[in-house]
């Protein structure tokens, strides 16, 4: 008796498939949490591999970006055709291919398959959506699917785990049998005549021979990747040797590349035939469908559309407010622990101001992480997204990107974290990178308090005009106010520049072909609470694994640099006295010494290499009406935009405890004043302040996801210097112009 030998090595399996096929789903079934995520070399491309052990084999399973082509447009899709081919060098070799197709749209999704199945790898064909098939009461032939294929074929429900265990059980089988599958021939004679000249011409160049599938794309793919690599042995001649074979096939009414979708959709309809029982044509309107009419009608659907991103925006707000509350309670606790544990001194400071500050800098984002993506996955499974990026299609083409982008764009407006994180719906990496790059625009809820702070001290509380309201006392109504007007137009201005810079990043950085925008609109179903949950907790460990280690260091840099090189031992001695003292019995020396201590820290903070980098920066602020001490501020508040406010407490002697209705850091901003006796502070000061941080890069978290989602510092180096520039411009002409009038 002979037995099969075990398989040893850890086989590369790859998972794809046609977007909203239920493939993610599909990926967690099979991996569970056992996953690693990264990115592909040189790409923004995220890699997510699953380790599965099933039958004494182990195997990491790809997940390839979803692509309804191996004819590669975008970085996505290229990724997916390296991998295949075997030219993935983190990868290697592709031991089997795990095709997942829906059910109810089988025939377009075959047009992928027959790619793959022209690359000669052992595949699975996984038609999920089983259950909706079925609810169509469609008699389905799987038996003469899988005999016209030559494939395992598996049907599957994704979303309720149905099929997990027959797959891995038919990929054991495939990776120790190893079987290739049967070419295809869905080309007519002349394009195989093309690809035996195309053989035979480089066979005499004595370039690396390619395989079947990659003489195919060669001729097929006009520029594409197969014929960039052939290039650069064969020399211009070879060039112009496939112009003329594609010439020759034009004039046989082969014209590439239009009869490679010709032929392919040929051979999908004749596997098709006859494999069900009953006349599509004859099918009633499917319950999807009905739901379109309202969720896709011009004037009703951006109703629900647009009432539906204000109802996830409000409630990422509201929910996420209760446990970001825990989040700083925790984190004071701590910090409160530690002050009754320490001593005061450097240690002392740097675990409350640095190592905890970090932490909750991390933790703070991520109720508003989870809540953003658990609305978001909601939405990617139940099938509304799809509808959501059609709509918006259109307007955002205007600009340069897709409907896709909208979500993360509107999204940024809670927080730029969670938004940039939220680009991953768009697939088409330019449109990405740009969506990341313009989402910190979007007036988040940081700079609200800045915005709160300033208009409330400097802009005059003057009624625009009144709505009065029926049933309230004489007077009552809604007032309009200058303030509220400001505060609106310092929302607005992130959007207005949003805009023209989207165009701008479009026509130069990101110049290239339009990509159409192809989308499957899936069937409506109930949301899979497992695959909701896996996604959120995919997205919430990232950004704290990953962005998390990078926003904590630079929170350390930050305390580094407002805590050294100055000698705190007359700051510690205080803080130890005012500790020793009872709140009741002892209130008025309590009250001297901690007046003291501002000053102290006042003067520390001022010689502090963040005092030192103020006064250093001040020539360059002061066309903007700032002094050394609003420098200081915007230094320190590159952590998180809201630290300007504690950081200007901390310098005007109240101490970094002051929030945005402080009535006392209003009154020292009101009376602070030049050497020469005028006031630092004034309308066009208050003005530039604003618009500065209306569309400046000060949140290091927000750079630091950039970083991550990117997988390049060279983006992050650029949005932060656009914006800042951008910002100072801005602030620059808000100040020159507002000191006319004030003239």
């Amino acid at each position: 008796m002979t037995t099969t030998p075990p398989v040893t090595r850890t086989s590369q399996v790859a998972l794809i498939g046609n977007p909203n096929t239920g493939k993610s789903t599909l990926f967690n079934n099979l991996a569970g949490l056992n996953t690693r995520t990264g990115n592909y070399p040189g790409v923004t491309v995220e890699k997510k591999v699953g380790r599965i052990h099933w039958d004494g084999i182990e195997i990491d399973l790809i997940d390839l970006p979803g692509t309804y082509s191996l004819s590669p447009r975008t970085p996505d899709e290229m990724v997916s055709v390296d991998v295949l081919m075997g030219h993935a060098p983190s990868i290697g070799e592709i031991d089997a291919v795990v095709c997942i197709a829906d059910s109810t749209n089988l025939e377009r999704n075959l047009y992928l398959v027959s790619q793959i199945l022209d690359m000669g790898i052992p595949t699975i064909l996984v038609l999920n959506m089983w259950d909706a098939l079925k609810e169509r009461k469609d008699e389905f032939n799987l038996a003469d699917l899988r005999e016209r294929l030559g494939i395992p074929v598996i049907p599957a429900v994704a979303r309720k785990g149905t099929g997990s265990k027959e797959i891995k059980e038919a990929l054991a089988t495939l990776l120790r049998d190893k079987p290739k599958p049967k070419r295809l021939n869905v080309f007519p004679a002349p394009f195989n005549a093309a690809m035996e000249k195309v053989r035979g011409r480089l066979a005499e160049t004595k370039s690396r021979p390619l395989a079947e599938y990659e003489i195919e794309r060669l001729i097929l793919d006009v520029n594409g990747s197969v014929e960039r690599r052939c290039l650069t042995h064969t020399g211009p001649d070879f060039a112009e040797f496939l112009a003329s074979v594609r010439q020759e096939l034009a004039e046989q009414n082969c014209i590439v590349p239009r009869i490679e979708s010709e032929c392919r959709y040929q051979w999908a309809k004749s596997i098709m035939s006859g494999l069900f029982t009953r006349d599509d044509a004859v099918k009633p309107r499917s319950i999807s469908d009905r739901i379109d009419g309202l969720l896709t009608h011009n004037v009703f659907g951006l109703i629900v559309f647009f009432g539906l991103m204000f109802l996830i925006i409000q409630t990422i707000i509201t929910w996420a407010d209760p446990f970001m509350g825990w989040c700083e309670f925790g984190q004071e606790t701590v910090a409160g622990w530690i002050e009754a544990s320490l001593a005061p001194g450097p240690l002392r400071s740097l675990l409350i101001d640095g190592v905890i500050a970090g932490v909750g800098g991390v933790l703070i984002f991520l109720p508003q992480i989870v809540f953003l993506f658990l609305f978001i996955s909601v939405m990617e499974d139940c099938g509304y997204m799809s509808r959501a990026a059609l709509m918006m299609d259109r307007f955002m083409r205007l600009f340069g990107l897709s409907g896709k982008s909208f979500l993360p764009l509107m999204s940024s407006f809670a927080c730029a974290v969670p938004g940039v994180m939220a680009a991953r719906v768009v697939e088409n990496q330019r449109d990405r990178i740009v969506t990341m790059l313009i989402a910190p625009l979007m007036s988040c809820t940081a700079r609200f308090p800045v915005y709160w702070l300033l208009t409330m001290t400097f802009v005059p509380s003057v009624v625009l005009f009144s709505i009065p309201m029926g049933g309230l006392a004489e007077g009552g109504g809604w007032d309009f106010t200058l303030p509220a007007l400001v505060i609106f137009l310092m929302h607005l201005v992130g959007v207005v520049v949003a805009i023209p810079v989207a165009f701008l990043l479009k026509k130069t950085a990101f110049k290239g072909e339009a990509s159409p925008f192809v989308m499957e609109l899936p069937d409506y179903k109930w949301p899979s609470i497992r695959t909701v949950a896996f996604r959120v907790y995919d997205r919430a460990k990232a950004f704290v694994v990953r962005a998390g280690t990078l926003i904590f260091a630079a929170t350390l840099v930050i305390w580094a640099a407002g805590y050294f090189p100055g000698d705190h031992a007359v700051q510690h001695e205080l803080e130890a006295r005012m500790e020793s003292l009872d709140e009741e019995t002892d209130s008025e020396q309590l009250a001297a010494l901690e007046e003291e201590h501002q000053e102290i820290s006042a003067r520390l903070i001022e010689t502090s290499f963040l005092g030192k980098a103020g006064h250093f920066i001040e020539p360059a602020v002061r066309p903007l009406g700032w002094d050394w001490k609003i420098g200081v501020g915007v230094v320190a508040s590159f952590p998180a935009r809201e630290v300007i406010i504690a950081t200007l407490g901390t310098i005007y002697s109240l101490g970094g405890d002051v929030d945005e209705e402080d009535e006392g850091l209003r009154g020292a901003l009101r009376e602070s004043t030049w050497p020469d006796g005028s006031k630092v502070f004034n309308i066009p000061v208050a003005l530039s302040i604003m618009v500065f941080f209306a569309l400046c890069a000060q949140c290091v978290s927000t750079l630091m996801v950039i970083r991550r989602e990117t997988n390049s510092w060279g983006w992050t180096i650029f949005s932060f210097s656009y914006m800042t520039i951008l910002a100072y411009i801005a602030a620059f002409f808000t100040y020159q112009i507002g000191m006319l009038f004030v003239a």
